[in-house]
């Protein structure tokens, strides 16, 4: 679809001034000069954006917004107001409004910056909303499991995927606690040649090594005390599939030598029995460690780790990815309301930046339960950084200003976040001015007049 913007100014100057501004863009951009004409538009067409005017010849700007949500539940908008009205704008944030300019346009960068970002939230709603049409068509189940990522690395990891995932090869993961690697796992299953079969998982750091080898090697009745019944192990059930051992380096020696012989051999025998089984599993595994690093310091063992380490996927940390915090943060929002049946969001502006902003040492993991804890204690409207929990965190960005003797003005405070956060990009990006660009999406060019301040130099 091709991206259409709906703008509802009766000023032909303000006009004129976005025409030019998305001259050379692949923007299609509408414009109407009062309700009437607004509405007629609306429902002729599918509006990635609409910007409104505050006050129009026959009526309100923020009337008609409540109008087009009534219909449109998630119609991204913008209002363009004059300084007198921001109390109403500022209002309106908190009802649903992505944001609000202020006439004149005197800051051109800002302005695109905030349509920018606007048209990348619809984006991201557009791309949840797909999603899950997919899944709700799908009648066998089988749809492979979501990795949602618009960032370059998650770009390269599922180019990762969708090569290796096809051959019958052992592929190791790593990557941080909560970074995504039992989904990794799960999509490489599923576009496997196994996919029709199981999938077993086993979690090698949550048993102890007796536990361990009697799930991974089923045990005869009466092997050992409470061996009431003969139980097969995850060896013959993964048999024809594939088995995906994380926390891999957390196996004990004795159970690594186990492991290796089974993989080498494809037969095994369960505890307390002497016959010898046949299985035929592909071998996935996963650590929050470098296996190599472990190989290297003597607690894993070279010939396992020669054995398993085919194919090497690295998931980065969310941290390192921080255009994938707003579609992931988005697809959480999605699945919570439908699995509490609420209907809470959107994410105001400045929850969107706080989360975009934070650290996230418990990456996607992390991320879905702060968005989960925020669906199940809202009643309803937009979600803003008291709802996330982060209000401490926007204070000390200087955004958040509601609860100072002294508040200042939205748009000065504002201002102060967004150098903090341009700040901490810098920090991520190691001083890269172009990774920063990539980062928040914005043009280098754009960016210049926050990195000046910050006092950096033009790389």
């Amino acid at each position: 679809m091709k991206t259409r913007i709906l703008l509802v100014d009766d000023e032909a100057s303000a006009r004129l001034l976005f025409e030019e501004l998305f001259n050379d863009k692949p923007i299609e951009l509408v414009t109407a000069i009062n309700v009437a004409e607004a509405r007629q538009a609306f429902h002729a067409a599918d509006f990635n954006l609409a910007i409104l005017d505050q006050r129009l010849p026959d009526g309100n700007g923020l009337d008609l917004f409540a109008e087009m949500r009534r219909e449109r539940p998630r119609q991204m908008a913008l209002l363009i107001t004059g300084h007198a009205n921001v109390r109403d704008a500022v209002r309106a944030v908190r009802e649903g409004l992505f944001d609000y300019l202020t006439k004149p346009f005197n800051n051109l960068e800002e302005l695109e910056a905030v349509v920018g970002k606007a048209l990348e939230m619809d984006h991201a709603y557009r791309e949840i909303a797909e999603l899950r049409r997919t899944l709700e068509d799908d009648r066998q189940g089988k749809v492979p499991p979501i990795i949602v990522g618009r960032s370059a690395a998650m770009a390269r990891l599922l180019h990762q995927v969708q090569q290796a995932g096809p051959l019958d090869t052992t592929v190791v993961i790593e990557g941080e606690s909560g970074s995504g690697k039992e989904v990794v796992a799960k999509q490489l299953h599923a576009v496997s040649r196994r996919s029709e079969e199981s999938l077993v998982e086993v979690n090698c750091g949550a048993l102890s090594e007796s536990l361990l080898e009697a799930a991974l090697f089923g045990f005869e009745k009466g092997a050992f005390t409470g061996a009431n019944k003969t139980t097969a192990g995850y060896f013959e059930d993964a048999d024809g599939g594939t088995l995906f051992l994380d926390e891999i380096t957390e196996m004990s020696p004795k159970l690594q030598v186990s492991l290796l012989r089974v993989l080498q051999e494809r037969t095994f025998a369960r505890i307390g029995s002497s016959v010898q089984r046949t299985t035929d599993f592909r071998l996935i595994c996963a650590s929050n460690k470098s296996v190599e690093t472990e190989m290297k310091e003597g607690r894993f063992r070279e010939d396992l780790y020669y054995r398993i380490n085919v194919v090497s996927i690295q998931v980065p940390p969310l941290r390192k990815r921080q255009m994938d915090i707003m579609p992931l943060a988005l697809s959480f929002l999605d699945h919570f309301n439908r699995k509490f049946a609420k209907d809470i969001g959107p994410f105001s502006p400045d929850a969107i930046a706080a989360l975009e902003s934070a650290g996230w040492a418990g990456n996607v993991r992390e991320l879905q339960n702060v968005v989960e804890r925020a669906v199940v204690i809202k009643a309803e409207g937009p979600i803003i950084p008291d709802d996330l929990g982060m209000s401490d965190a926007w204070d000390k960005a200087g955004e958040n200003t509601a609860r100072s003797a002294t508040p200042l003005p939205y748009r000065e405070a504002r201002d102060r976040f967004e150098l903090g956060y341009f700040e901490n990009l810098l920090r991520i990006a190691d001083g890269n001015v172009s990774e920063v660009a990539r980062l928040s999406g914005i043009s280098r060019q754009n960016l210049y007049p926050y990195f000046n301040r910050l006092g950096v130099l033009k790389k």
